[in-house]
């Protein structure tokens, strides 16, 4: 493998289907979910991440056998309490035996760097799960401050999308109205600890539910002509950017200017069933490829150019007992015998793409995909920090 810069290194990064070849701290984020009978063991996943350099993983639970498996990995952990065991967190002893169970036995030999309390809790329409969401939260921070883990170790959830009222034009972006009374604490909370505040994005769905008004090219991060923001005169090249945008601006409707907001869940299914438009391993291929080239060029969003993107890609694996459509059983980018579901093959070329100085074209999952930077690649990585 070489590595391209101005003395004319060039660097290779493949994946390719039955072969990975390993960038120079390469640091992707993926979801590990693990509804499934048929899924490799943590002792093998370990194996797969590392061949593979990613070294953030985001869990739904706080599974010790993944946790014990993962130990001196180097690899960081985000662990999760379920949207059933929010209440139970409120409790400040419940709260503390939790973090005892499930972060000190593994502290710091696995680096657990993040607790997700619950999941999309304020879209779930369960008035009592909203209710508990913060105080469960604040009850973690005051455990983990009891044990000293606070420094190292956050506490924050992840949202869906449709918490927003409105997302278009993103500078117009605002939470809706029934939430304002949960989410304006919430972000107090998050102001006050510095802890971040996560987001899920599918740009899919939006394109699933209009595929003949939202544009593929503009979803999937392809040339367009892009989106204006009336209000900024600000363009949108594709859809995610707007939407993270969007987050930000109810943030600061609701007058905070200091939060951090990150993506905890964005990917595209490979597979479908026959009403869900676009659920193809080529489209699949061309969203996470070119996420994964704009990661690596440190992009932030038109709103905030100097902050880049933080993104947890989702998923590891194919979860073949998901309930719901086809698509929900197909968001891995692996198979669970550890074999990609489709090929991300970026090789250098030189050719037109995003910026004068740096440019890239990714196509679909058969076909050669390039790579080229001007100033140099002497590390391809995706910026996802916790």
């Amino acid at each position: 493998m070489a590595i391209s810069s101005p003395a004319g290194v060039l660097l290779v990064f493949a994946l390719i289907a039955g072969e990975i070849l390993q960038t120079l701290s390469l640091n992707l984020g993926i979801n590990y979910g693990q509804i499934a009978n048929n899924l490799p063991s943590p002792p093998q996943v370990v194996g797969l991440l590392q061949s593979i350099s990613i070294n953030k993983v985001k869990l739904y639970d706080a599974d010790p056998n993944v946790l014990g498996a993962f130990s001196n990995s180097d690899i960081e952990f985000i662990i999760g309490i379920g949207n059933e065991n929010v209440a139970n967190m409120i409790d400040p002893s419940q709260a503390q035996a939790w973090i005892k169970q499930n972060v000190q036995p593994f502290f710091p030999q696995t680096k657990i760097t993040c607790i997700t309390v619950g999941n999309e809790v304020l879209s779930s329409n369960d008035t009592s799960l909203i209710s508990n969401l913060l105080p469960a939260m604040q009850s973690l921070h005051g455990a983990l401050v009891d044990l000293g883990f606070d420094q190292q170790v956050n506490i924050t959830s992840a949202h869906s999308l449709a918490i927003l009222d409105n997302s278009f034009p993103p500078s117009s972006g605002s939470f809706r109205q029934d939430l304002t009374e949960y989410i304006h604490p919430l972000l107090d909370f998050h102001s006050q600890t510095n802890y971040p505040f996560l987001i899920n994005a599918y740009p899919y769905f939006a394109y699933k539910a209009n595929p003949d008004t939202v544009s593929l090219e503009y979803v999937l991060f392809q040339t367009n002509p892009g989106v204006i923001d009336p209000n900024t005169n600000l363009n949108y090249d594709n859809m995610l950017y707007a939407q993270l945008d969007s987050v930000h601006s109810a943030i600061k409707a609701m007058g905070y200017n200091d939060i951090d907001v990150r993506i905890s869940e964005t990917g595209w299914p490979s597979k479908g069933d026959s009403d869900e438009a676009g659920a193809t391993p080529q489209n699949a291929a061309l969203y996470n490829g070119n996420l994964l080239m704009r990661s690596e060029m440190n992009q932030g969003t038109p709103l905030k150019p100097n902050t880049p993107i933080n993104i947890y890609v989702f998923a590891l694996f194919n979860e073949d007992l998901k309930p719901g459509p086809t698509s929900e059983r197909n968001y891995g980018l692996f198979y669970p015998n550890n074999t990609p579901v489709y090929n991300i093959d970026l090789q250098g070329s030189a050719s037109s793409g995003f910026s004068p100085s740096t440019s890239f074209l990714v196509t679909g999952s058969s076909s050669r995909q390039w790579a080229t930077s001007a100033v140099g690649l002497a590390i391809l990585s995706m910026v996802i920090l916790f």
